[in-house]
């Protein structure tokens, strides 16, 4: 194929050469031939001549590595996760949670943002899911397999060195040599060899695969972070729903006793002939509507309890120390917000289709270093015995060297539609890593309107609340003198409660949309200790208590046990 040498390291070389593909030659080669055209050495070469040198000068400079070097993605060029003008300061109210949360931008956000509830309870649980939960200890193994694979390909580079030994007894006949009437003759051959094979890396095929198997490793090295982050959201989460089922079923408790006492008394008023049997089945009713309620409330709350101990590395039927109540938890006011430009850094999921996106790049260069020649080096040397105490005697000595070069010539177009099929594979995860990063953006957004409405939906309920107690207050007071029936005090404590039902549902989304934001911003992992490194200290730990149960009870540890 014949090219133009035309980029950033040889500017105003003209000359047409034949190359194999090589895109990205060294700039140094690039020079030297520049140099050479300016000054008129070469001015006689053919575009042949001139194509060998090239490849000759590629390899002098111990080869090139082909393929695009991989640059991180630009972060999206915005200022604002919203529309219009942010607001950096929520509405307040005068309950426990109506507090105003104001959000600092470019804050930088603590790495264990759970504590920020100051639950004790809470803080351990997510403690205990972080050393038991399964999810979590796969990952860290996917991550400790992704590592073990990187390494393992570095010896790629280095010469493998290779020994062996044999003896064979064996008997030859004439008739292989064209002799039938030779009766033959049978006798024993031993030999020793070493071996060396150098595979040189001249077009970076090699390097190439490394820097993938690396790239594979940085995208499990934060789907661990990504996994961590959500299994600590989900435990916040699901102690804030816990907290919020425990009150709704304590006021739906008290309404269903409110309708109780107010069924009695209608009851009574019946027999009086002062309430007609509609008053009865229509209270009735009411009380019985109201009491469907309270299983589907229980039911979630046991479930809740459930998923709570499944987090933790525990079965179902575990029993959880730990009850949440919303009056234990702190509502966090001062929030983080990280600059637009700093989220696809700090977003796992958003670093981890990176990693893969790095990934995809390198095997566009081993795609296209499969198109070029192979050279390996090979070099034995032993010694060779028909007796065995013969071995490493003079004249037993046996050596060879040589090289080999394969180059492909033709497949069928097989290694042509790899290559494209290796751009069409970086263009999908292109096209993935930008989806990722919209829906980051979206998360954040999606939250900051959350707080927002959390805000103003609780001080509207907080509001109700204050209405309806004031009414009971009331109430109250007319029934103490006389002024209203029983029935109307019962009617203003189940207003009340039901009121404070909202109330409620309101406080836990609150601090649950705080919780998530925390998520969406990424959670803070370059804030703490590496979790990879906790995490398999404590999975070494584990797998040497195990090896010593087994040791102590006498079992075979290489058929029951796992060795660390």
């Amino acid at each position: 194929m014949v090219v133009t040498v035309n980029n950033s390291c040889s500017r105003g070389v003209r000359h047409d050469i034949i190359t194999y593909m090589i895109s990205p030659l060294n700039c140094r080669i690039n020079m030297v031939f520049k140099t050479w055209i300016d000054s008129g050495r070469i001015s006689q070469l053919n575009n042949l001549t001139l194509g060998i040198a090239t490849i000759a000068g590629t390899l002098l400079f111990s080869g090139c590595t082909l393929g695009p070097d991989f640059t991180s993605p630009t972060s999206p060029d915005t200022k604002s996760y919203t529309t219009g003008k942010p607001s950096n300061r929520t509405t307040t109210t005068s309950s426990k949670s109506g507090a105003a949360q104001s959000l600092t931008l470019g804050k930088d956000i603590q790495g264990q943002w759970w504590k920020l509830f100051r639950s004790r309870a809470l803080t351990a649980l997510i403690d205990q899911a972080m050393k038991r939960n399964p999810d979590l200890q796969a990952a860290t193994y996917a991550l400790t397999e992704a590592q073990e694979n990187a390494s393992a390909k570095q010896g790629s580079l280095l010469p493998a060195l290779d020994a062996t030994a044999n003896a064979t007894r064996q008997k030859i006949s004439g008739a292989q040599f064209g002799n039938p009437d030779f009766p033959g003759t049978t006798y024993t051959l031993s030999s020793t060899t070493v071996k060396v094979a150098y595979t040189l890396d001249v077009f970076g095929a090699i390097r190439r695969q490394i820097e993938g198997f690396e790239a594979q490793a940085e995208y499990q090295q934060f789907q661990l972070e990504a996994a961590f982050l959500t299994l600590a959201s989900n435990v916040v989460t699901t102690a804030i729903q816990e907290a919020s089922l425990r009150a709704q079923i304590d006021a739906t408790e008290e309404i269903i006793k409110a309708q109780s006492r107010q069924l009695d008394l209608v009851k009574q008023q019946f027999e009086l002939g002062g309430a007609s049997k509609v008053d009865v089945l229509a209270l009735q009713s009411t009380l019985e509507q109201t009491r469907t309620t309270l299983p589907p409330l229980q039911q979630e709350l046991a479930q809740n309890r459930h998923r709570l101990t499944v987090l933790t590395g525990d079965l179902p039927s575990t029993e959880l120390g730990a009850e949440f109540k919303l009056s234990d938890l702190h509502l966090p006011e001062e929030l983080p917000l990280s600059l637009p430009s700093k989220l696809v850094q700090q977003r796992p999921d958003v670093r981890a289709q990176e990693a893969l996106l790095h990934a995809a790049s390198a095997e566009i260069g081993v795609a296209t270093a499969r198109l070029f020649p192979d050279f390996t080096i090979n070099a034995s040397v032993g010694s060779i015995a028909t007796r065995l105490g013969d071995l490493f005697v003079p004249g037993s000595a046996i050596w060879s060297f040589g090289g080999n070069l394969l180059q492909p010539v033709f497949h069928g177009g097989e290694l042509i539609h790899k290559r494209r099929a290796a751009l069409a594979a970086y263009e999908q995860a292109a096209a993935q890593y930008r989806s990722t990063v919209l829906q980051a953006f979206q998360n954040v957004a999606d939250t900051l309107s959350a707080l927002e409405f959390d805000a103003a939906e609780l001080k509207t309920q907080d509001a109700t609340v204050k209405v309806a107690f004031d009414s009971l207050e009331l109430t109250r007071l007319q029934y103490q003198i006389g002024a209203v029936s029983y029935l109307s005090l019962l009617n203003s404590e189940r207003d009340y409660q039901q009121a404070r039902i909202g109330q409620i549902n309101a406080q836990a989304r609150r601090y649950a949309d705080t919780a998530v934001l925390f998520q969406a911003l990424g959670g803070g992992w370059w804030n703490r200790t590496k979790l990879s490194a906790t995490l398999l200290a404590e999975q070494k730990k584990n797998e040497k208590s195990d090896t010593d149960k087994c040791k102590i009870l006498g079992v075979i540890p290489l058929l029951f046990c796992h060795e660390p």
